[in-house]
């Protein structure tokens, strides 16, 4: 080849290299240019960019929904009728059928357990209890969530007992507060969250009907001491918790008004910072009512007690031990973070006894009136009619609180 024509082709083919990177030129520029346009229509120049991390939701109100009942006890009558011979195995759930549905859709459904479970011990009655664990799986199954075991009956199988119990409770998946396996669970609250609303839950009892608590293990019941009680109010202000529930078992059985013990008590625990305290012990019902309070800590806010649910279930026949309420309340943690106890009302209920097989039956009394009236009660008719409307009256008035 000539060196003419092999010039010739190096000229041409820097021609075409300049042609190339010409053409790659003008296409860098014209992305460049379209993709501003198009980001500056989309974004305009003024605005900002926000991750959605940094957009604060708006706050809403939070109601936290309440059921409370009263003393659950277990008499050898109960744990008789509840036997299934045929399968040697005990079953309550029958007990609580007709008012299961009133427990469905809380968030917190709270009792007093007066009784104990002691797998490796007999069954018994009044005055010391132990009985069948399958009472704790039945009241699982019926929603209740909480349960305080303090109170005169918390030793009643001894200091094995206390923590049999609290086993037992444990593997339904049933909360607990006022009874303790050692002095580190003692120092621990039970503070629950729930949707964002901190509860904490304490219990105590006057006494444990002079069975003696060891002196090597203070913690497994707890008593009624002001300066125990301060104490663990404290911490649960220190937890930055949102409300107090107080279980506080005391009184005088049979009475239906509250002493002046407990109104002394009552009044103690509020000034100090408890929101809610519900009472038990006296097997009847007493008043209850909001209460006003101006705090310690230069605070007023409106607080609520009772201070006697009565019996829940029990196999007393006495005047007034069958009839008790599921109270209802609510707890609302507003957007602003104050909380109000709010919804306050209750269901008038009645330990009806059939005589026959699976003898006890929780009743909604008021229910079994209209239903009564309608033609179709199951519980009550024209022998019993009357007893059954003085009752719900005689609940109000007892309470304080019409329907």
């Amino acid at each position: 080849m000539s060196s003419r024509t092999h010039l010739r082709i190096k000229n041409k083919f820097k021609f075409f290299r300049f042609i190339f990177f010409l053409i790659l030129l003008i296409l860098a520029i014209f992305l460049f240019f379209r993709f501003r346009n198009t980001h500056d229509a989309v974004q305009p120049k003024d605005s900002v960019l926000v991750s959605a991390s940094d957009v604060e939701e708006p706050k809403e109100d939070v109601t936290v929904k309440f059921s409370v009942i009263g003393d659950i006890m277990c008499h050898n009558t109960q744990y008789k009728d509840a036997f299934n011979s045929s399968t040697n195995t005990y079953d309550f759930s029958y007990v609580f059928s007709e008012i299961e549905e009133y427990f469905k859709g809380n968030d917190i459904n709270i009792g007093n357990l007066e009784t104990t479970f002691s797998p490796n011990r007999a069954l018994s009655s009044y005055p010391t209890f132990n009985t069948p664990q399958a009472l704790a799986t039945d009241l699982k199954e019926l929603g209740i969530n909480v349960l305080s075991t303090a109170n005169n009956h918390s030793m009643d199988t001894g200091a094995n007992g206390v923590v049999s119990t609290l086993d037992v409770l444990d593997s339904v998946g049933l909360q607990h507060t006022g009874t303790y396996r050692s002095q580190e669970e003692r120092d621990t609250l039970l503070i629950k969250d729930v949707k964002g609303v901190k509860i904490a839950f304490l219990s105590y009892t006057y006494g444990t009907n002079g069975i003696p608590i060891p002196s090597n293990k203070p913690y497994l019941v707890n008593l009624i001491d002001k300066d125990k009680m301060l104490a663990d109010i404290t911490k649960a202000k220190q937890a930055d918790v949102d409300i107090i529930v107080c279980n506080m078992h005391w009184g005088a059985e049979y009475k239906d008004t509250p002493n002046s013990e407990q109104e002394d008590l009552a009044n103690f625990l509020l000034t100090n910072g408890v929101d809610i305290i519900l009472g038990s012990h006296p097997h009847v019902l007493e008043k209850m009512e909001k209460v006003h309070i101006t705090t310690v800590d230069g605070e007023d806010k409106e607080c609520f007690v009772i201070y006697s649910l009565g019996n829940f279930v029990s196999g007393q026949v006495k005047d007034k031990t069958k009839t008790s309420i599921i109270l209802n309340l609510s707890i609302v943690k507003k957007a602003d973070g104050s909380i109000s106890i709010d919804n306050i009302n209750y269901i008038p209920i009645y330990c009806y006894t059939s005589g026959g097989a699976k003898n006890f039956k929780l009743i909604n009394i008021q229910k079994e009136l209209d239903n009564y009236n309608n033609g179709n009660s199951k519980y009550i008719n024209s022998s019993t009619y009357n007893f059954f409307k003085n009752e719900l009256e005689r609940v109000q008035t007892v309470l304080e609180w019409d329907l």
